[in-house]
């Protein structure tokens, strides 16, 4: 099962929402997730990642895969397993992280999504999700 993760750039109680995400993370992989694709940008997305390489102790099945909207950035690869760069190519840069956050939507069986608010690119992601039926987790401050 693959899990496409979508959260707001900035938090404000990193620690309390790590605390949900692990757990989320945790009840996935029981559930039969193996595959985490993740966006590499802003603060969610960094705990997503070491959250994901943490339960990789435990379950050393699982991949975490970067999702690149671009290819001329530098990424902290090292967080991750591998790289995906979607079809893109004839993408305006404008519109990338857009267009790479609907991709990983389609490709995701599940989202898990950290999501205070109505705007802004993780707020268009489940939107979008919700409109294709996808399985929504939501990933609660505690």
């Amino acid at each position: 099962m693959t899990v496409a993760f979508f959260g707001h750039r900035k938090l404000t109680d990193s620690e309390s929402i790590r605390v949900s995400l692990q757990a989320v993370i945790k009840n996935l992989i029981e559930k039969g997730a193996d595959e985490f694709l993740l966006g590499g940008y802003g603060e969610f997305d960094m705990l997503v990642a070491n959250a994901v390489k943490a339960a990789q102790k435990d379950y050393p099945h699982i991949k975490s895969v970067l999702v690149l909207p671009y290819l001329d950035r530098k990424y902290p690869t090292g967080l991750y397993d591998e790289t995906i760069y979607p079809p893109l190519e004839n993408v305006p840069r404008l519109f990338s992280i857009a267009v790479r956050n609907k991709w990983m939507v389609d490709k995701a069986d599940v989202i898990a999504a950290y999501v205070t608010h109505t705007w802004g690119g993780a707020a268009d992601a489940v939107g979008y999700a919700k409109a294709k039926k996808k399985r929504i987790v939501l990933i609660l401050q505690k």
